[in-house]
């Protein structure tokens, strides 16, 4: 099944797959499997992402514009080409206070027991 409509094994420019829309969020999703997704999300000024505990470990790369991740109420400013791991179960939001797009990774496996 196919999640995407970008193709394999070819280039993509990422900050170009996705456009801006006033007063949105609009989220891509890349790559979508069992054990996680990759997902490049854009983000208009003033908008923000919902407060949510996610049970899994999430990697945020901003990839243009500036983003303010809130991770367990401790806020952290992001500028293009940085990127942060949320950790499963803690609070977390993103919001826009400029425009802004990123990856949004989250990886669903390695928490089984051993």
């Amino acid at each position: 099944m196919k999640t995407t409509d970008l193709e394999n094994s070819k280039p993509h420019i990422l900050i170009e797959i996705i456009e801006y829309v006033p007063n949105s969020v609009v989220a891509k999703t890349i790559i979508r499997k069992t054990t996680g997704n990759v997902t490049v999300v854009a983000i208009d000024m003033g908008e923000a992402l919902s407060e949510k505990i996610s049970p899994f470990d999430t990697f945020i790369q901003i990839i243009e514009g500036n983003a303010e991740v809130i991770i367990d109420s401790k806020s952290n400013i992001l500028k293009a080409g940085e990127g942060i791991i949320i950790p499963a179960h803690t609070s977390n939001n993103v919001k826009a206070n400029e425009r802004f797009k990123m990856i949004s990774t989250i990886i669903k496996s390695g928490y089984e027991e051993f």
